[in-house]
């Protein structure tokens, strides 16, 4: 389970976590549904090649992500290629320059079935638990709408 989030969505002398993250502080440019977008298409871009998504969710400030990482790839050059990419998108898209992510990432190791199945379930309620939308289907850049 790996969390991405935006440079500045965690106010200065505060620690990062889902509490503070889901109050969508800073600049939040995933609210702007083409830069979601952005990070969707890395997302699923490698899906089933370098790694495989289990679950995923792009929040106005940041990304939550469940996967299998293949064993030729690591994780943290996953998740660097990811915001290269998504950098380049987003700043074109509301022509500016300068950071979007923040340079480090959250990553936690899956410890059995059951911590699994509450992470996952976890990503694709947190639209819900953060009020933004009713029903974790509804979100349009999360893996709960798109059943395999």
């Amino acid at each position: 389970h790996a969390v991405f989030r935006l440079y500045d969505s965690v106010p200065a002398g505060q620690q990062s976590g889902d509490d503070i993250l889901d109050r969508h502080l800073g600049s939040a440019f995933l609210r702007n549904p083409t830069c979601a977008r952005h990070v969707v298409e890395a997302l699923l871009h490698h899906d089933e090649e370098r790694y495989v998504l289990q679950a995923w969710c792009v929040m106005p400030n940041h990304v939550h992500v469940l996967m299998a990482v293949n064993e030729k790839f690591q994780l943290g050059g996953i998740v660097r290629s990811w915001k290269m990419f998504t950098t380049r998108r987003i700043n074109r898209e509301l022509n500016r320059g300068g950071p979007v992510w923040a340079a480090d990432y959250f990553d936690r190791y899956i410890r059995d079935e059951a911590h699994f199945e509450s992470t996952k379930r976890y990503i694709e309620m947190n639209p819900v638990a953060a009020g933004l939308c009713e029903r974790p289907e509804d979100w349009p850049f999360g893996s709960a709408g798109r059943k395999r």
